[in-house]
């Protein structure tokens, strides 16, 4: 197993306003038609429970656009929206292989093999058992499980000294209020990002109303602005890794 620190940084842009409304309009018709596909996916008689609103789901597409991973990770599935965003970012990119793991495996008979075949491997149990199965040659980081203080010190102590300083991260859940609830998730690792001085962003309604306008002015500029899933929750926050 390659050791973090003998691996050269990845070269990363800031992740800022600027830079996601620069990949909206870089990745637009991309976008677009990912969109309708994914909408096709909540049509009835599907039971998918759609956890990610649009921004999110869109921001993590044009990251994973942008970035061309090779080894995608997600932490937490559900019935499998975000799985479905990140593989169809893969399959729109050409390349990459995503990693997922939870404890339920309702995404299993959620995903369809058009877009998980040879390109995905799900793994079912709790993360913080099976760390030896998480590559550490991941260069894309996806997080959206336990939402618990605990839960965040495993990763930050665990899993972040594994992987390799520059690739881009999403933690799900941190801002639902103006603020972080203390002694959750978002907590633990807005302190952390904090101590380092490291940035994060997030287009969050209640914690930052006017990115959130700015992204929905960007999108109606490019007639994206129609709701794949009607939500007005969009906690997540993005940082490059440290």
């Amino acid at each position: 197993m390659h050791q973090p620190d003998s691996r050269r940084p990845l070269d990363a842009r800031p992740i800022d306003l600027d830079h996601i409304s620069r990949l909206y309009r870089t990745y637009a018709k991309d976008l677009d038609r990912a969109r309708e596909r994914q909408r096709t996916l909540l049509a009835p008689p599907t039971s998918m429970k759609a956890q990610l609103d649009d921004i999110e789901a869109e921001i993590t597409y044009l990251l994973l656009r942008e970035a061309r991973p090779e080894t995608v990770v997600e932490i937490g599935t559900f019935h499998g929206w975000s799985t479905t965003w990140i593989l169809r970012a893969l399959r729109d990119n050409g390349t990459g292989h995503l990693y997922s793991h939870d404890i339920v495996d309702h995404v299993v008979r959620e995903v369809p093999d058009t877009l998980s075949a040879g390109r995905w491997t799900f793994t079912q149990g709790d993360a913080r058992e099976n760390l030896e199965k998480i590559p550490d040659s991941a260069d894309f980081l996806f997080i959206d499980a336990a939402h618990s203080a605990s839960f965040a010190r495993w990763y930050i102590r665990h899993l972040f000294p594994r992987l390799r300083p520059g690739i881009p991260v999403c933690v799900h859940d941190v801002f639902h209020g103006r603020r972080a609830l203390p002694f959750t998730e978002g907590a633990v690792v807005l302190r952390w990002l904090a101590e380092r001085e490291n940035p994060f962003f997030t287009a969050s309604r209640a914690h930052a109303p006017e990115i959130h306008d700015r992204l929905k002015d960007v999108k109606r500029s490019l007639a994206l602005g129609h709701p794949v899933r009607e939500s007005r929750d969009n906690p997540m926050i993005f940082f490059t890794l440290r």
